[in-house]
């Protein structure tokens, strides 16, 4: 049933404890498992020096997120993919998704900003994808 999952990443802690959902779903269905974090650079400093080692430093943070997470799933047996991309997380992860024909997005909640109740309840980001979803998405609180 579910083939392809997108595990987003934020590379939190909160994250860690997300992937373990992912997992069992991946070894149950036999599932690969696409590893996407998404991170956005602090466009307000592009024209100061330094400017490229602060950005190689987000991408660097960024891929090692990705790649622990990916080490976690090889070690249960279960193939995963590193997909890293620049840009707001819920456009990065639905395109993620879309790309890889994906059967399952599983990720976790965060209410950090509180505009309506949906993002109170659920976190913007969240909220995003899955109004925006092109297959079932499993939140995690």
């Amino acid at each position: 049933m579910f083939k392809t999952i997108i595990f987003a990443t934020d590379g939190s802690l909160a994250a860690e404890r997300v992937l373990l959902y992912a997992e069992h779903v991946a070894r149950v269905e036999e599932a690969h498992v696409f590893v996407v974090h998404a991170y956005e650079l602090p466009r307000v400093y592009e024209w100061a020096e330094g400017y490229e080692e602060l950005a190689e430093g987000y991408r660097r943070v960024a891929r090692e997120a990705a790649q622990d997470a990916v080490r976690v799933l090889e070690r249960a047996g279960i193939q995963a993919t590193p997909d890293v991309r620049e840009g707001p997380p819920a456009q990065v992860t639905l395109a993620a998704a879309r790309e890889h024909n994906a059967d399952l997005i599983v990720m976790g909640s965060r209410a950090e900003k509180r505009e309506n109740v949906a993002e109170m309840l659920l976190g913007s980001v969240s909220t995003a994808v899955l109004r925006f979803a092109p297959c079932p998405v499993l939140i995690v609180p």
